[in-house]
């Protein structure tokens, strides 16, 4: 079976620059978050860079780690003979690479729901997430150097649209050896924390943003900035909009991305914040191109204002992957 869609230009055209730029963002916040807790990446083994990925381990092993180095997926089943000729190719390649991509092995026979939900039609399939976006990278069985000349593509999108350097590969390290963390900023931010918070208690949330922004243009992963920040700015959204018409629109246009987004935020200003949630994740899956994307960077926002650790977030989180995939 001769490979199709080798060529990596679709990528390119996923997303506007805008889109590319905002999600490169959030890379970016992801990876020194991580770190700032210990988990950033760090040196590796080589085994660790081909890994098996299962349903329930999907979200941590590609979501995630798409945030950190682009992360290529094998379909595979043991039956298929021509997965047999393909799998070692891709795996000595991903080592070559030396870091700058992940393998994820996935056996369909064992994981349908994410089969259907790649919309794999045959396998061999490799597809690639890159901060959190997947790609189609070809079908069936291809040559050494084909399969190189795509994967040098993707490692260049990755780099250049979203600041992915891939991850420190010590040959060296055990499989599963724990990241050494990365240094934390340190810095006299209580000052500038406290300029914000008194911003927002008189209502000038255009100041409590450009102070919060003072913290993280310094400290990228200052958690308490991230959470201001992301508050700040969703008060500064609404404080202009009015709710009896905004609610209307949205009522009338379901498709319209941006009346579901200004409804999202009005729904979470009122502390509605499954409603707000469910919202975005039915107009992502009523979306395409680059309104389903900007629906779907408003939810990561919102995601933020609620916080990590609500189990909310985390229900969101999954519907939103299904919804996505």
């Amino acid at each position: 079976m001769q490979p199709r869609n080798m060529s990596m230009s679709g990528v390119v055209d996923l997303a506007a620059v805008k889109a590319a730029q905002e999600a490169k963002a959030k890379a970016e916040q992801a990876r020194a978050e991580a770190a700032r807790q210990g988990g950033g990446p760090g040196a590796v083994s080589p085994a660790d860079l081909v890994i098996d990925v299962d349903e329930a381990g999907f979200e941590r092993d590609v979501l995630q780690r798409s945030t950190e180095v682009p992360v290529v997926i094998d379909f595979w089943a043991e039956w298929c003979e021509p997965c047999k000729q393909l799998s070692p190719v891709l795996e000595q390649l991903v080592l070559e690479y030396n870091g700058r991509l992940l393998l994820a092995k996935i056996d369909v026979d064992a994981n349908q729901m994410l089969m259907q939900q790649f919309g794999v039609q045959g396998i061999p399939a490799v597809f690639a997430v890159v901060a959190g976006q997947a790609l189609p990278l070809f079908q069936g069985a291809a040559g050494k150097e084909q399969i190189q000349q795509t994967l040098d593509q993707l490692v260049q999108v990755a780099e250049q649209r979203f600041g992915l350097t891939g991850l420190a590969v010590d040959p060296d390290a055990g499989p599963g050896a724990a990241p050494q963390p990365a240094a934390v900023p340190a810095g006299p931010y209580d000052a500038l924390l406290e300029a914000a918070v008194s911003a927002l208690d008189a209502g000038d949330f255009g100041g409590a943003v450009q102070a919060y922004k003072n913290v993280l243009s310094d400290d990228p992963g200052n958690s308490e900035a991230k959470l201001g920040l992301a508050q700040a700015e969703l008060l500064q959204r609404v404080q202009s909009l009015d709710p009896q018409r905004t609610r209307k629109e949205a009522a009338e246009k379901p498709g319209d991305a941006q009346a579901q987004i200004a409804a999202a935020d009005l729904d979470l200003v009122g502390g509605h914040v499954e409603d707000a949630f469910g919202r975005l994740i039915d107009t992502v899956r009523r979306t395409a191109g680059d309104e389903r994307d900007t629906v779907r960077l408003r939810l990561l926002e919102l995601f933020e204002v609620v916080g990590a650790d609500d189990p909310r977030v985390s229900a969101a989180r999954r519907a939103l992957s299904r919804a996505l995939f």
